[in-house]
């Protein structure tokens, strides 16, 4: 536009605009409309008054209304919904001040034209004001803050009790406590706590029986959580009439609790029919995996009648485990049984609960599975291959299995009754770092002496790590710990590697409740960094996250 001689102000081609889409006035100052239900874009013109066809420069200016903040199903998270009206991204920054201090993650606008973001917001404790404002950046590289909100948390349900210290002289790896009740039935079996013990989240189901537990909680790169409710597999071979009601199934929920995919027992029953296979599908339980295709891994126990086996004469009906792929769609795609590839007539523990596998890890390196089978003292490999592998059983890791140990007295020192492993390396084959919480409650002694019978050491438990060398076959045990007094915690707990080096291990069943605990493996003995107790409770699983939000460090 060439310099000089009086303007004409034009919005959307109307001189000055009008009451709809905004006024300016001839010093070209735009004033937005005064009533505006949604943002919208407005274009501004400034023009040659003597030559308005030929002699004029233009410019879009985005209107952003206020944002509007509601309160959810869940007492601690509010929905903070903004609208854009071009394309860009959104995240909300939050706290007890102004000066906020946590963030949600980024959301990008559902079109190219830009719509409707909401975000749930979450991490808050209960009964507290929190201050909210959306931050707001454009694709055309405009950026907008939202005004201040105000939103006050409400009174969660019950969780299980927790408290935690920390050491003078370390620092506990940032971020999120996610823990998983298992004992008693709280109100929220599921919750999450800030490192000074304070809630910021639960996950309560209001549907279900007092057989129903959570088995298994786990964060999704979409935000959602995944999550397995069901009642204990070993039922099946008790003979416990399952009330009405009781939920079997697994759950995909978003913050608010609201449930964005399931798929139950029921449901996966005739799914495996529908398919031509013939199972007697008990529960589903312990664990599953969500993969980035979408799909689903989980386990569900079946049980198989024998006859005459090894110590068992006449008939015995056993309980072994399935291993199901399901697709986006809940159909099952890959289906691995434990009776096609492993011996029943090896049952070292509880048997006929003979294999009760409780957690399934995913080679990202070679595309298989891990399983850990309780009931075997195993950890197993399975040839997956992203659900085009044979199920073979590539290798059987712990007493009476491939490996050699190194490092340690054979048999005492692999693992028994194990639960909740986790890779303790970059790279998860070939050679690499494999933790386990050894539980230890068959555990054999040299001579074949096993703990807890009369005269026999007593049973023990332990957070073990070892270094497993694929083509040499050797188990090189790293690290033993165990709690002073050599602490038993019969079942249940995990272990996990944390981003800045150091082992978490939750020893869940402990005499007087769960003893969960944060250890730098720096110097010549691991070194307590932080711990949270939980009284009375066994909280069979606890997770240290990033924050609620994938890719977010608090």
């Amino acid at each position: 536009m060439q310099s000089g001689g009086q303007l004409e102000w034009l919005v959307n081609g109307v001189p000055g605009g009008n009451a709809s889409i905004g006024t300016i006035d001839t010093s070209g100052t735009y004033s937005a409309p005064s009533k505006l239900a949604l943002g919208m874009n407005v274009t501004v013109t400034a023009a040659a008054a003597d030559s308005p066809q030929s002699d004029y420069a233009t410019a879009v200016a985005s209107i952003i209304s206020p944002a509007v903040v509601t309160a959810t199903s869940n007492p601690q998270v509010a929905a903070y919904s903004i609208y854009l009206p071009a394309p860009g991204k959104v995240n909300i920054n939050f706290g007890v001040d102004a000066d906020y201090g946590l963030t949600t993650w980024v959301q990008d606008t559902p079109s190219p034209n830009g719509g409707e973001v909401i975000i749930y917001v979450a991490g808050m404790r209960a009964q507290t004001p929190y201050h909210m404002r959306a931050q707001v950046e454009l694709d055309d590289g405009a950026s907008f803050a939202d005004r201040d909100h105000v939103f006050t948390t409400g009174t969660p349900p019950t969780t299980a009790p927790v408290s935690t210290s920390a050491s003078n002289a370390q620092i506990p790896q940032a971020g999120i406590e996610m823990f998983d009740t298992l004992i008693p039935q709280e109100g929220a079996q599921a919750f999450a706590t800030d490192l000074q013990g304070n809630v910021i989240w639960t996950y309560r189901y209001t549907d279900g029986t007092k057989m129903d537990s959570i088995q298994s909680i786990k964060l999704l790169p979409n935000g959602h959580l995944l999550i397995l409710i069901s009642y204990a597999s070993s039922i099946a071979l008790k003979g416990s009439q399952i009330p009405p009601n009781t939920v079997d199934a697994v759950r995909e929920v978003d913050l608010a609790g609201n449930t964005i995919r399931e798929v139950t027992q029921s449901e996966l029953a005739a799914a495996l029919s529908a398919k031509g296979y013939n199972f007697n599908l008990s529960s589903l339980h312990h664990d599953v995996l969500a993969l980035q295709n979408g799909h689903w891994v989980l386990l569900a126990s079946v049980s198989q009648s024998f006859n005459d086996l090894s110590g068992y004469p006449g008939t015995t009906d056993v309980l072994g485990d399935l291993v199901i792929d399901l697709d986006n769609n809940n159909q099952p795609v890959w289906v691995w049984n434990s009776f096609d590839h492993l011996d029943v007539n090896r049952h070292p523990y509880l048997f006929p609960d003979w294999t009760h596998s409780n957690a399934l890890l995913y080679s990202t390196d070679d595309h298989s599975l891990l399983l850990s089978m309780r009931h075997q003292n195993w950890i197993i490999k399975i040839d997956y291959a992203d659900g085009q592998g044979s199920g073979k059983v590539l290798w059987r890791l712990g007493e009476g299995g491939d490996f050699k140990i190194i490092g340690g007295t054979d048999p005492k020192d692999w693992f028994y009754a194990q639960h909740g492993p986790d890779f303790f390396s970059p790279n998860n084959s070939g050679f690499f770092r494999l933790g386990v919480m050894d539980n230890g409650d068959d555990r054999k002694f040299p001579g074949g002496i096993v703990c807890g019978a009369t005269g026999s050491p007593p049973c023990y438990s332990a957070a073990s790590v070892y270094q497993i060398d694929e083509t040499a076959m050797t188990a090189t045990l790293v690290l033993s710990y165990t709690l002073p007094n050599n602490l038993y915690s019969y079942f249940g707990g995990n272990v996990q590697s944390l981003a800045n080096g150091d082992l978490k291990a939750d020893f869940s069943a402990v005499t007087g409740g769960s003893q969960i605990q944060e250890l730098n493996l720096n110097g010549p003995t691991p070194e307590l960094v932080w711990q949270a107790q939980s009284q009375g409770t066994v909280q069979f699983r606890s997770e240290r996250l990033a924050s609620l939000y994938p890719g977010v460090q608090w």
